[in-house]
């Protein structure tokens, strides 16, 4: 990788998996920039904090554009959001902005920063989908259909830059201990998940992230197009 350039960037970088994420990345020495929603907010210590509201594509648009004024090296399209509820109360604006910063703002990203990457024959991006984007669960209908569509984005991509050394992947992780998982489950919720995954606990943000990193780096020479799940056997039951 001595030719392409060592920097990263990981969206909704601040908490969380995204943040973890971050860190092992800026360790691993990568030139981090890390987004929030928050406009004066920060990352981890030593990456580059960018603050916009990947709910607007209008935001995501312009956001995009800097970024691709700049060599990217690796893209983790971490950044996103969930509400609960039947379908049939849905409210259309909700579904917009699930779809805008699940979905959207990673298609801007990847649309802004591929030709980089292909220009360096160089490239690494993960999209962070969900088990929800492999299996559903009631109330998931707006959030399953971000992260199916997220999952079939990838595969596409993955074959156009294929030939171009650009790798792109899918991590889906099952139930991490993060402030949107609690926030959306609750206690009594996180105790019931808890009881369903075979290994009984919800995974670390940085168990998620040191696989992510794998996936980033050099030692991934070959894997694109997949997606890896991450769930403590959750899935398999």
């Amino acid at each position: 990788m001595s030719a392409a350039p060592r920097r990263a960037l990981v969206t909704g970088g601040t908490r969380g998996i995204g943040e973890a994420t971050a860190i092992v990345l800026r360790d691993a020495g990568f030139d981090v920039v890390t987004t929030g929603t928050a406009k004066t907010g920060s990352g981890p210590a030593g990456c580059r904090y960018v603050g916009v509201d990947l709910a607007k594509p209008a935001n995501a648009e312009a956001f995009a554009a800097e970024m691709a004024a700049e060599r990217f090296a690796v893209l983790v399209n971490n950044a996103g959001m969930n509400k609960v509820g039947p379908l049939e109360q849905y409210a259309l604006s909700d579904l917009e902005n699930v779809l805008n910063v699940n979905l959207i703002a990673p298609y801007v990203l990847c649309r802004a920063l591929v030709p980089g990457m292909r220009a360096a024959r160089y490239g690494r991006i993960v999209n962070i989908t969900s088990i929800f984007g492999l299996v559903s669960k009631a109330g998931r209908s707006a959030y399953s259909a971000s992260k199916f569509g997220l999952f079939g984005m990838t595969r596409a991509l993955a074959l156009e830059v294929a030939a171009d050394n650009v790798l792109v992947n899918c991590v889906a992780p099952g139930f991490v201990d993060t402030d949107m998982t609690r926030r959306v489950l609750g206690d009594a919720g996180i105790a019931e998940m808890v009881r369903q995954v075979p290994m009984g606990r919800l995974a670390t943000p940085e168990e998620i992230a040191r696989f992510i990193a794998f996936l980033c780096g050099e030692d991934n020479s070959f894997m694109t197009g997949q997606t890896v799940v991450l769930d403590g056997g959750f899935t398999c039951v």
